[in-house]
């Protein structure tokens, strides 16, 4: 009979009940000293939306509660999946505790090396130091959670066989994503259980389309989970979707490609990025002394509550150039933006498409030939250009592709995915193309900048009209 006292439960209003270990033989390690760790509590203080929430007023919730998700959906997944991982690998793979607990702990740690802000930090703070929030995450994953990982034996469901302990470099492994031809340095079976965490449909995306699109508003059901599941297993191509559970597959990616365009991409949380950059830009000696990794100690206590807290104060500074920061931070923290959108065009990459002959491919080139086709004492104007793209499906020679499948019953046969005649017609990508001036411009600036934008690429279709 299960032991009901040494597990726990929290209640999600994604998931219902998200059981975990507590209480485990002496020796061992319970997942709740994991989710109770300082690295991972951390998470409670990112939001999970990075800006966002100042447009979505529901969207508040957290990194903490996302990856709790995650990794209760890799419970499910694996529950579905194991049996054809090891029938796949020919039995070559460790016992379903010990992947279960892999899995788990990976999606929980997946998230664990992001900053303030999310993914906009990635960019606005980690590139200079040559880093991500996989990287970094694998570096706090190895160095910091390395023995209290190692230590974990067992989840809800199943425990790992005698002899076994979680590698903490596998967990690394599976958050980040694949460089090219790196797959015989690792497992067969790691090689397939990391597309679970960078393939089309996975631990982390499963569960952020449906907690983003319920707590933005969105939609309180986004897509058929259960049938996305159902229909899936492992063959010996790699992550397989049996025909059946194509049109659950399509609504997935539709789904989430729809919540990059309504939310992540949101015009004004845009324009709430743009302001932050300048911030960052201005202020980002004083927000963290340097390279996180050689800061990390410092890094664990870097979060969005403790940076909104610290700007809070910088306008009462004695050091001017602090001062006229702290002013303009107080500007964001009440909601003031510098930048709004006066144009917002909409771009759809398909297969053969030349994506980087587009005058959208690149922002420089775009705010160059706009410019030049101003009037004369508007080429100066403040601006700002966004081209914002989203990832419908992975490019056929991407690092990333070449993950998932589809299974044909009548043939008997496992087929790439652009075999699928509906899969086929979704496209490769999705690229909006934002124009943003100075809150405070004229209403001939905005004129003109359309008329400009209208001679490069022509005035906008009625496609382009009903993506928007």
């Amino acid at each position: 009979m299960k032991d009901l006292q040494r597990e726990s439960l929290c209640h999600d209003p994604i998931h219902g009940y998200i059981p975990f270990l507590s209480v485990v033989p002496e020796g061992e390690v319970a997942e709740r000293t994991l989710l109770d760790h300082p690295w991972v509590q951390r998470m409670r203080q990112i939001h999970q939306l990075q800006t966002a929430w100042w447009v979505y007023p529901s969207a508040e919730h957290t990194r903490f509660q996302h990856i709790v998700g995650a990794m209760h959906m890799a419970s499910r997944v694996i529950e579905r999946l194991y049996d054809s991982l090891r029938d796949t690998c020919d039995d070559n793979v460790p016992s379903r505790g010990y992947v279960e607990c892999l899995t788990r702990v990976a999606a929980l740690l997946h998230d664990v090396g992001h900053g303030p802000f999310g993914h906009f930090f990635d960019a606005h703070f980690l590139k200079d130091y040559g880093l991500t929030h996989e990287t970094l995450g694998a570096r706090i994953i190895t160095d910091e959670l390395g023995d209290v990982i190692a230590g974990i034996r067992e989840c809800p469901n199943s425990r790992m066989a005698d002899g076994e302990r979680l590698d903490p470099a596998q967990v690394a492994m599976l958050i980040q994503r694949p460089k090219t031809n790196d797959a015989d340095q690792h497992p067969r079976w790691m090689v397939l259980l990391r597309s679970l965490f960078c393939g089309l449909y996975t631990v982390d995306n499963m569960d952020f389309v449906m907690r983003d699109a319920y707590m933005s508003g969105y939609s309180n059901r986004a897509y058929d989970l259960d049938r996305l599941l159902r229909y899936s297993f492992f063959s010996e191509r790699g992550l397989t979707i049996h025909q059946k559970g194509m049109n659950a597959l399509v609504k997935f990616m539709q789904t989430k490609s729809e919540l990059f365009r309504s939310v992540y991409f949101h015009r004004t949380v845009r324009a709430i990025d743009k302001t932050l950059g300048d911030l960052f830009r201005d202020s980002r000696d004083l927000l963290f002394p340097g390279d996180p990794l050689v800061y990390l100690d410092d890094y664990l206590h870097f979060t969005e509550w403790s940076l909104l807290i610290d700007v809070s104060r910088w306008n009462k500074s004695d050091n001017p150039r602090v001062r006229d920061l702290g002013h303009r931070w107080d500007r964001l923290l009440e909601r003031q933006v510098d930048w709004v959108t006066v144009e917002d065009r909409n771009q759809t990459i398909r297969e053969g498409d030349s994506e980087a002959a587009s005058v959208f491919s690149d922002s420089g080139i775009l705010e160059q030939a706009i410019r030049s086709k101003l009037p004369s004492g508007m080429q100066d104007i403040e601006m700002q250009i966004d081209l914002p793209r989203h990832i419908y499906r992975p490019d056929a020679l991407a690092a990333t592709a070449g993950q998932n499948f589809q299974y044909n019953p009548s043939t008997d046969k496992v087929y790439p995915l652009t075999d699928d005649q509906l899969f086929a017609q979704l496209p490769i990508a999705h690229r909006a193309c934002r124009i943003y001036l100075r809150k405070n411009h004229t209403p001939e600036e905005s004129r003109a900048v359309g008329a400009a934008l209208d001679a490069i690429v022509g005035s906008r279709s009625e496609d382009d009209l009903t993506n928007m």
